[in-house]
C-alpha cells in the first residue's frame, strides 16, 4: 500500500455547471470553484491541527498541471497558511481524455452518437471514447505515480483520477468506481486499502 493520500478534486468550472465533458481541456475555475478551493483548504487546516499535527509540513504536495487544479492547489494552500506556489506538478495526474467527445454535454453526445453513449454506460471502466482513454487506461497511467510515492501526499487532480485511485487503492470495485460521485470542495483520504471523505 502507498503512503496516505489526501485527495482534492479541483473546484467547479463553468463546464461542470453545464455538464460538459472537460477531459484534458484547460478550463478555468469559476468563482464558486475558487470558494470551494478556499473552503477545503480551511477544512484541511483544521483537520490537520486536530488529527495530523505533523502535517502539512510532513506532506508532499502535487497537482495535475491543468490550470483548474493548479488554482485549486494554490487557493487551498493559501487557506492553510502555506506558500501558494510551493508544490510540484505531475502530468500523469491530468484528467481522463474524452478525445473527440470533449466539449460536448452528455445530452449532445447521446443525440450525436447514441450507440457509443449506451456502450459506455454498459462498461464505463473499459470503454474508450473515440480518440480518448478508458478508466482502465488512465489507471495504467496513474499506477507508476502511486508506486513512486515515498511519503504522505496531498494531491489535487480530477474526478477520473479519483475514481481510478478508488479502484486501485481504495477498496472500490472497477464496476462501482466509475459511477462514484467525486465531490468538489471536499477532501478524500486514501489509507490502508480504504477511502473516505472528510
Amino acid at each position: 500500500m502507498p503512503p496516505r493520500i489526501f485527495f482534492l478534486r479541483h473546484g467547479e468550472t463553468d463546464w461542470n455547471v453545464e455538464f460538459r465533458l472537460q477531459g484534458q481541456r484547460d478550463t478555468p475555475l469559476n468563482e464558486r470553484g475558487r470558494e470551494q478551493a478556499r473552503a477545503v483548504g480551511r477544512t484541511l487546516r483544521d483537520y490537520f491541527a486536530q488529527k495530523v499535527p505533523e502535517a502539512p509540513q510532513s506532506l508532499d504536495f502535487i497537482a495535475s498541471p491543468l490550470s483548474r487544479t493548479r488554482e485549486t492547489m494554490e487557493l487551498a494552500r493559501a487557506s492553510m497558511g502555506l506558500d501558494p506556489s510551493a508544490y510540484a506538478m505531475d502530468p500523469r495526474l491530468v484528467e481522463l481524455s474524452f478525445g473527440r467527445w470533449e466539449g460536448l454535454t452528455w445530452e449532445e453526445l447521446k443525440a450525436l452518437d447514441p450507440w457509443a453513449a449506451k456502450a459506455r454506460q454498459g462498461d464505463k471502466w473499459s470503454f474508450t471514447p473515440p480518440g480518448g482513454e478508458s478508466y482502465e487506461m488512465l489507471a495504467e497511467r496513474v499506477r507508476p505515480w502511486v508506486n513512486a510515492l515515498e511519503r504522505e501526499t496531498l494531491v489535487v487532480a480530477h474526478g477520473g483520477v479519483a475514481r481510478v485511485l478508488m479502484a486501485m487503492i481504495g477498496g472500490i470495485s472497477t464496476q462501482m468506481a466509475p459511477i462514484e460521485d467525486i465531490k468538489q470542495g471536499r477532501a478524500m483520504i486514501f489509507e490502508n486499502g480504504h477511502c473516505w471523505w472528510i
